[in-house]
């Protein structure tokens, strides 16, 4: 099961559950406040990390953030495959590991990071990708890059193994079918052809709940690392179950999430 953040640190975190304890006036920002804990009030400049599972919806949320909040967005693995298309050091010194079947190294991506967090045209940074690990947090922090808030989405298992396994295929034309919003007319076949869909080996239910079982075993070192400092936010959307309910799993945690970090930063949601 997902690793449930809260017990540890409860005045040191913001868990938005449907079971939270209202707050006074029903604004919601009252539990916002007890959770800020020792990452302070609110601020302009922010270096943030988000973290969720694969198929959770947290490409969505990235995309919706850097709308409404005008973050510079740093993904790693999209960083890292630029240097090395453009040859440089960083670049090249990564690809000689990457061909080797070997794993970049943390000192190496957190230098890359630097950089690009220099160059931003914000003083707001999203880390998208980076840090994935305890170790790789532990790094980040000793080579300076001031994270202030890890934005932990949390999708259970088993609504994400039922929305991936949903995809299907018509491979020779690429068209792509899920059935919770865009189902063939026919089951198991193409609407233009009436051709056999397929499913991709990786969209299997059983290969999904093992992608999903990895990111939680390596996700749950990483959570403690922020929790344990007071920066560690989690939103599930539960506390609007209206969205839950209709399969809006990604905007209900949205409503959570946006009038939260428009506090933090004292701008308007």
């Amino acid at each position: 099961p997902r690793p449930h953040v809260g017990p540890a640190a409860p005045l040191q975190m913001l868990s938005l559950r449907a079971r939270a304890a209202p707050a006074v006036g029903g604004s919601g920002t009252a539990g916002w406040r007890r959770g800020w804990g020792a990452a302070g009030g609110g601020c302009r400049g922010l270096t943030a990390v988000i973290v969720g599972p694969p198929g959770g919806g947290k490409g969505s949320i990235s995309k919706r953030l850097i709308r409404d909040f005008d973050f510079h967005h740093l993904s790693t693995g999209d960083l890292l495959r630029a240097q090395v298309r453009a040859g440089t050091a960083l670049g090249t010194e990564a690809h000689k590991h990457m061909v080797a079947g070997a794993l970049v190294p943390d000192g190496l991506i957190v230098d890359m990071v630097l950089g690009e967090v220099g160059l931003a045209r914000t003083d707001r940074v999203l880390l998208d990708g980076f840090p994935r690990t305890a170790a790789q947090a532990a790094v980040l922090a000793a080579k300076g890059i001031p994270v202030r808030l890890a934005l932990s989405i949390a999708v259970p298992n088993e609504e994400i193994v039922r929305r991936l396994s949903g995809r299907w295929l018509h491979a020779p034309s690429g068209r792509t079918y899920a059935y919770d919003f865009n189902p063939p007319s026919v089951v198991g076949k193409d609407d233009e052809t009436g051709e056999d869909l397929v499913q991709r080996e990786d969209d299997r239910p059983e290969a999904v709940q093992a992608r999903l079982e990895g990111y939680d075993a390596q996700a749950a070192p990483l959570l403690d690392f922020y929790r344990s400092r007071g920066m560690l936010f989690e939103f599930d959307g539960a506390d609007h179950p209206e969205l839950v309910a209709k399969d809006r799993r990604t905007d209900a945690i949205y409503s959570s999430l946006k009038p939260f970090l428009a506090e933090r930063l004292g701008v308007k949601a």
